[in-house]
Parts: structure tokens; sequence; C-alpha cells
């Protein structure tokens, strides 16, 4: 908060009286005034422009009435007093309209000699005392509120003071052409493309970058000043004078000092380092040996392939590495720029410590685990969008985590049981080779693939094509995809079906061989896929499972274009339609969690009966069947209506040709089934008719809200919904009674 003050720039020479009103935050930098500016198209003031005001208790100094088109005519008074020594956008008016150029203020932001008598006064107390005056004299007008945009120094808080100062600039034109030129010809791709045009308005629109900071630390600007003795260094302001030389080194600098200027000459560097994110553009070559160009890192590592960093340092950080490696090197320093998003949190607010929503990643850590936070990060947004950080996400990482981890339990666990049966059989010779059998194991070509199960074989193709499309992702850049490729196919094919369905198959056995040893290649397939988002937890899984090579980190990437089998993958389809079709039925009819159900699997194609029939033992499994009492077969036996004329049995349609028939009779109890559905019937009812008086209540219909009034209306939909689903399952048990 801050105010706005309106005052008057008297007209020199005016006998009437006659002024410009002017408004300003700082009343302060009057005294650093070099002109007053209008909108040339300001019928207001057009008869002013080319006349002198003159300056507010400056002792009578005169200035000149300018036009230019920065003004804003709606804002303040319309008529802008221009200070090029305080303010940024004045002096580029003043650069263009060829004002002087007045500095009123100390480094100390004390007034100096510029400013007459209140030479000596801070700041603040200057504008107060300034304004009394100018009360006193009779030129002000007004005084407003104002909310004022007012630079502040991070670590201190203060305002900061726009001053004129010498500074050093790099001339940017001849910098950023080739920077552009890169981009626009493909040697460098931005990622998102659409940050390509961002980066191009930065660089078509760049000017000279100040590159001179006045800091205790950073790399010195390589600037020595040549005096003629050491006297006349002693002596100089600020240690500088107009002579200089620029050099890599103090023995460079003095050499070349000498030839110019003679044997004599003594230097003093300039004291003022280097702005950081200069110092950071050198950072891809400066590293690697430069300017030895023939440095082996250099040679090796320059030019390097990617570049990840945030969208927010694009042009601060990116751009100048592109500019300085062309100009230092003749070479781009990368060839592809890769843009991730800014973390912010659960609300999308930028996290700061006035606001209390810092998340430390350390403590993150400590709670989730590294993998779990990497995960999320990596997965959590696509490139480029900013990341709205909730913890609830890196707990559902975790516990992917943990599932990784149990994965990989029970295959240590499966080996250990088929090592026992090895054992019993064939002697310890036989246990020991188990490992490294499942570990050579290889089911990428097409005769290898044919020759298993299928379950095993729909797993190993749908691995295959899981390997295929996060490779292809990952060539995209796209990791959020890769990532939740991967973690969708382990959870819920690899770890919800296939290692349930193992479980079928007895150790020691050819097929329980064959399913440790598929269990094992999809597992280590499964971890390299993941290694890159989560390396800890996949290197430690990597090296307890049967394996080859010294770590997960130095193993090759899976090999793409691996056979498949779509008829495995359509068979094994309806193998999970099978079990879910009985799951979803025993949930309807509130079967006994633990009771096993007969069934009748009918299916019309002799081949995929042939396939079902094959993995029989892995649906009763799943499904809870009674093996006793569970068939497959090509034409249904039984009916859905008994002699009594009640529901004998229920058809399940899995999909065309395929059916599930699951007889009634003793399924569950009937009598407890319907006291359950009456008591949910009622409830639902008192529900209902609470809703409806609500909406049949013309007061309540006139004092409410639409909105709330639509809520309601969803309400009653959502529980009539209810109650007629409750109703029918009514029937339908009363029709087995």
């Amino acid at each position: 908060p801050g105010f706005l003050y309106f005052f008057k720039y008297p007209l020199a020479g005016s006998t009437s009286g006659e002024y410009l009103p002017v408004a300003t935050t700082r009343p302060e930098t009057i005294l650093g005034d070099t002109a007053v500016a209008v909108h040339p198209e300001d019928v207001r003031y057009q008869q002013y422009i080319g006349r002198e005001v003159e300056v507010p208790m400056s002792g009578g100094r005169r200035i000149k009435v300018i036009a230019d088109t920065y003004v804003d005519m709606e804002f303040g008074t319309g008529a802008l007093k221009i200070t090029p020594g305080h303010d940024p956008n004045d002096y580029e008016i003043g650069k263009r309209c060829n004002l002087d150029l007045i500095n009123i203020m100390n480094k100390d932001a004390t007034l100096n000699a510029a400013a007459g008598k209140y030479e000596g006064m801070d700041r603040f107390v200057a504008r107060k005392t300034l304004w009394a005056d100018m009360e006193s004299a009779g030129l002000v007008l007004k005084k407003e509120n104002y909310t004022v945009r007012a630079p502040r120094s991070q670590r201190s808080g203060e305002i900061v003071e726009p001053l004129l100062s010498e500074q050093w600039f790099v001339r940017m034109e001849p910098l950023a052409k080739p920077a552009l030129a890169a981009v626009a010809d493909g040697r460098i791709t931005i990622l998102p493309d659409r940050f390509a045009k961002t980066y191009n308005t930065w660089l078509e629109n760049i000017k000279d970058w100040c590159i001179s900071r006045q800091l205790w630390w950073g790399h010195r600007i390589p600037v020595w000043y040549v005096f003629d003795s050491q006297a006349a260094a002693d002596e100089a302001e600020g240690g500088r004078c107009d002579r200089y030389v620029v050099a890599r080194n103090d023995m460079d600098a003095l050499s070349l000092a000498q030839k110019q200027y003679g044997k004599t000459v003594v230097l003093r560097q300039e004291t003022d380092v280097l702005d950081t994110w200069f110092s950071s553009g050198l950072w891809p070559f400066s590293t690697l040996g430069w300017p030895e160009e023939e440095a082996a890192d250099m040679r090796t590592f320059y030019p390097t392939q990617v570049m990840e960093t945030g969208h927010d340092i694009l042009f601060f950080w990116v751009a100048r590495m592109i500019m300085m490696g062309l100009e230092f090197t003749g070479e781009v320093p990368f060839h592809t720029v890769y843009l991730h998003g800014l973390v912010r949190d659960e609300k999308g607010r930028k996290m700061s410590k006035s606001l209390g929503n810092v998340v430390d990643p350390l403590e993150v850590i400590g709670l989730y685990g590294t993998d779990a936070l990497r995960f999320t990060m990596a997965t959590g947004t696509s490139a480029g969008q900013d990341l709205n950080l909730n913890l609830d996400r890196v707990t559902a990482n975790r516990n992917f985590t943990n599932k990784l981890w149990n994965a990989g339990k029970f295959i240590l666990f499966q080996l250990d049981r088929a090592q026992a049966a090895e054992a019993a059989v064939g002697g310890q010779e036989a246990a020991a080779h188990a490992g490294p059998a499942a570990a050579a194991a290889d089911f990428s070509s097409p005769e290898a693939l044919a020759g298993l199960p299928l379950a095993e074989r729909w797993i190993v193709s749908r691995l295959h094509q899981v390997v295929d499309e996060v490779t292809e992702r990952h060539a995209k850049y796209d990791f959020n995809a890769a990532g939740i490729t991967v973690y969708s196919f382990f959870w819920d094919e690899f770890a919800d079906w296939f290692i349930e369905a193992s479980k079928s198959r007895a150790p020691g056995t050819p097929e329980g061989r064959v399913s440790l040893a598929v269990a094992v290649y999809v597992f280590d397939r499964v971890l390299r896929l993941l290694h890159p988002f989560m390396p800890f937890v996949t290197e430690e899984l990597w090296q307890a499972i049967p394996h080859t090579g010294p770590a997960l980190i130095t193993a090759s990437w899976p090999t793409g274009g691996a056979a498949r089998c779509s008829t495995a993958t359509a068979q094994w389809e309806a193998a999970q339609g099978v079990v879910r079709a009985v799951r979803n039925a025993r949930a309807d009819y509130n079967v006994e969690v633990g009771k096993k159900v007969a069934a009748q699997l009918v299916v019309a194609d002799p081949v995929e009966r042939a396939a079902l029939e094959s993995e029989l033992q892995v649906i009763m499994l799943l499904a809870k069947l009674d093996p006793a009492q569970t068939q497959v077969v090509g034409v249904a036996s039984t009916t859905e209506t008994g002699t009594d004329g009640n529901l004998a049995s229920i058809s399940l349609v899995v999909k065309e040709g395929v059916q599930v028939i699951i007889p009634m009779a003793g399924l569950f109890d009937v009598a407890k089934e319907l006291s359950r559905l009456t008591k949910q019937r009622t409830k639902l009812q008192k529900d209902l008719d609470g809703i409806m008086a609500k909406l049949n209540n013309p007061k309540f219909m006139e004092k409410a809200s639409q909105e709330y009034v639509v809520e309601a209306q969803g309400q009653q939909a959502e529980a009539a919904e209810k109650l007629a689903m409750v109703v029918s399952k009514m029937a339908q048990v009363q029709a087995m009674a």
C-alpha cells in the first residue's frame, strides 16, 4: 500500500498560474526529472508540447514538455514525469528523446548533491519533507491511496531503487541469431514444442545483457584497468579508468597492456563478478576442460544429448547455454531440451514459507521412500505441465513399491519351493540348477512362446507389447505415459492375474518349472523398465532374483519386437471374463467368501473350449469353483427353471459364444438374503421419502437456491435407482425360494 501524489508542474513564464497536473508514487524523484511527457494524441495537452515547465523545489530548473506514445492517457492525469536516472521505462524514453540523465541518489538510498537542499536525507524522509514543502508552496493537488508495485530485495526485504551506474553489458543480437537458427533448422529440439515459441519470442526481442554484479562471490569479470603508475591506480575512483584490456588471466592481461601502453603500466582487475547465469551458461563445456578443445572429456562429452530442466529457466539458463556453446565452441551444446513443470502444492499454489506449504523432499523420502517420490514426480503430469504434489499420490506409489517388493518375495518363495521339490527328486545338484535355469530362460522367439501354456503365453505376449510401448514412449520423451504403462501392466496383469494363476502350478513339476521361469523372465524385464523411475528398489530386487550381470543399472534395456500371440491374449481374456462373471455373481448374491460353487462353462468354439479347459485349474482357483461340480461343455445341459417353476440356475454371458451357468441350489441362505435386502429397501425408501418431502414442499422450493434444488433432484434420481435395483434383486431371490 502507498499513495498516488498529484501535484502541479508550473509552466515556465506563465503569468496566469498555468500548470500541468502530474501524478507520481515517488515525489522525491521529482528532483531528478528531465522532462514531462504527454501522449501526442491527447487533446488536453497538445498545446503544451515543446513548452517548458519548472521542476518543483529545484530553484527554477526548467525542463521540456515532450510527446511520446508510451504515455497512458487514462492513467493518473495523462501527463507523466520523466526521470531517466531512476526508472527503467523513463530511461528508454530518455534515450529516444535524448534527455539528460540526473542521479539524485547515493547507493545507501540517501539523496546526493543533485537534490539540492534535500542532500543527505533518506529517500523516505526526503519524500515527506519535499511533499510538505510543495504543499506550502501551493503545488499540491491531492494524495490518494494506491497499491504500489515496488520491487523488494529477496534477502533484506528492502524496496529496491533503480539507479544509474556503470555496468558491463554483452551485446546480445549477434549471439541470439545463431541460437534462433539452431532451433529453426532442427539442430536443437525443444520439448514440449510449444516452448519453442517462447524461446523464439525471447531471442527475437532480446536486449543487451547486464552481466556485472556487485557481490563478493562469483567469477570476477576478466577486465583489467590500465594505469600509468601505482599512485594513479590508488587515486582512481572505484579502481577504474577509461583504459582497460580483456584477457584470460593476469599474465595475459599484463602482456596485452604492455604492448598497447608501455612496460611500466600498473593493472587493477575489475572487482565486479559475472552474473550467475553467465557463469552457468558456460557449464556444458567449461566443466570438460575448455578452453582446451582437445581435452579428453571435451572430445568425449561435448556436445551432450539431452538437457533437462524446468520451463521457468528456458531463457535464463538454456538459451544462454545455447548462445555460449555456439559462440565458444561452434557447436550446439545438446540436441534436445526437455522441460519439466514446476512442483506446486496440492492446491496448485507456488510453495513459499509465508504460505507454510513448502514440502521438504527429505521428509517425504523419510516417510515414503525415494522411489515412491521419484515415481510420483515422473508420472504425476505430462511434459511441461506443473505438478500439484498431493501426498496421497506419494502414498499410492509407496504402496506400488510395496507391491513390487511383495512380488519379488513371492518369486523367491516359489524358487525356494522349487529347489526343495527338485532336491527331493534329484538331490542338491538339481536344486542348485533351478535358479540359473530360470534366469537363463528366454521366451522372446516365436518358437519359445508357442511352447508355453496359455497363462504364460498371455503374460509373455503382454510383456513384449508393453516393452515396445514403453520404449516408444521413452523415445518420444513421454515419461509420464511410459511409467503409467509399466505400473498398470505390473499391478493389473502380472500381480493381480499371473501371480495368482501361477499358484495352481505345483513346484518341481514341468508346469511349475515353466511358470517359475516365466515369472522370473517377466519380473526381470519389469524391473528393467521401472529402473529409470525407481532405481533403488528395482536394483535391490534384481540382485535378489536369479539374474545375469553385475548390476541392473548396467543391464541392457529389454529387446523390442519380441514375439507376441494375439490368440493367447484373446483366449486368456475369455478366461478372465469367466472369472469376473463368477466373482460378480458371488457378490450380487452375497455368497459366503470361502464357499466353492458349482459351474458349467459353455464354450461354443472347440478351439476356445480346449484353451479354457487347459486352464480350468486356474479358473477354478481364481473364481472359487468346486472342482467336483465344474465342467467345460459345448452345449448347456442345465435349464434356468426347475420343475417347480422357480429359478434353478443363473446364466452369465461372458461374450458371444461363452457363458457360465451357476446352479442356485445351496448357493446361499435365501431367507437371510431376503432379510438383508428388506432392511436395505426400508432404508432407501426412507431416504427417498425425505428427499421427496423437500421437493414437494412449496416453501422449500421457493426459498432454496437453484443449485440446491438441482442437487436434491439428483439425489432423488440416485435413491430411486438404488431402490429399484434392490426391489428387482428381491424378486430374483424370492424366485429361488
